[in-house]
């Protein structure tokens, strides 16, 4: 069955926003999810969710087991094929990347010519996980399938999904992953009220101090417990939420890059600039030529 024909999770509450590839190895499509309990199925093929833009609590139970993380911007979900879902659960809308694989990543005697056991290649049910090299593997999909066009797109569609399967098959299967332990951490409703505190503020200078004061912590505990529970710095953070902002009023075109740098506060349009070009690897005006091509 192709690979395109497996997308049965995206119902009314997702919306396709961007384009799709497929290859032999892989089929790749762009979605938004709303916030609520999402249509679960048993998938045919194994799924990869990489979130690209938003802040949702996610809680999941598949094939009997119950998990509950932070979906943030590089963050990571994996469904098995096979695998019996039967809850997913957004708090917030999320913007991600859906990679499908075929159920056999490789066959018996592939695993074999690789050094593999074919009895241990199951991929494990992992979710609210970080890994730049997938996240690298997915920004190359991702710019595959927006930006390039032509008869070569396919052949490097594969060699992206070769790359994927390898990845996952030395660190995503059943004897070789763990969930990270972690240490007493941020709960939940403290971290929200960090998060809400600002996204409200975007356009406004924001101390360590405050944003501690708000988790009632001190500000050197609240930076360690608030790195563990998001993966990056306040400051990082913060920086982030400002860029996913800018973006959208970039796309909106309704207002000059000086408003923007004002509105998402960046103070100055220099500093915009710059910020916006290390985390995208493009100005603010090539973003906006881009959207527009």
């Amino acid at each position: 069955m192709p690979l395109a024909a497996q997308t049965d999770r995206t119902d009314q509450s997702s919306a396709f926003i961007g384009g799709a590839s497929e290859g032999e190895s892989i089929h790749v499509a762009h979605h938004r999810f709303g916030s609520g309990v999402q249509n679960c199925v048993r998938p045919e093929c194994t799924e990869l969710a990489l979130i690209l833009s938003g802040k949702s609590v996610v809680r999941r139970c598949a094939d009997g087991k119950w998990q509950e993380g932070l979906a943030l911007p590089g963050r990571a979900w994996l469904l098995p094929a096979g695998s019996n879902e039967t809850h997913l659960e957004l708090g917030d809308a999320l913007e991600c990347l859906l990679l499908f694989l075929p159920a056999r990543l490789l066959g018996d005697s592939a695993l074999i010519d690789h050094g593999l056991d074919p009895s241990k290649a199951e991929l494990a049910c992992a979710g609210g996980f970080s890994d730049p090299m997938l996240s690298r593997i997915g920004e190359a999909l991702l710019q595959l399938i927006t930006l390039e066009t032509g008869p070569t797109r396919k052949f490097v569609a594969d060699g992206l999904g070769a790359a994927l399967t390898a990845h996952l098959l030395g660190h995503y299967t059943i004897d070789r992953w763990r969930p990270t332990a972690r240490s007493p951490s941020l709960d939940r409703r403290r971290l929200q009220r960090v998060l809400d505190l600002i996204q409200s503020r975007l356009s406004e200078t924001l101390s360590l101090a405050e944003l501690a004061a708000e988790a009632c912590l001190s500000p050197f505990h609240f930076s360690r417990l608030f790195r563990e529970a998001t993966g990056l710095s306040p400051h990082q953070y913060l920086l982030a939420r400002r860029i996913e902002a800018a973006k959208r009023l970039i796309a909106e075109g309704q207002i000059s890059m000086a408003e923007i740098a004002l509105d998402t506060g960046f103070g100055s349009q220099a500093n915009f600039s710059r910020t916006f070009s290390r985390f995208t690897g493009c100005t603010p005006r090539d973003y906006r030529r881009l959207l527009r091509r």
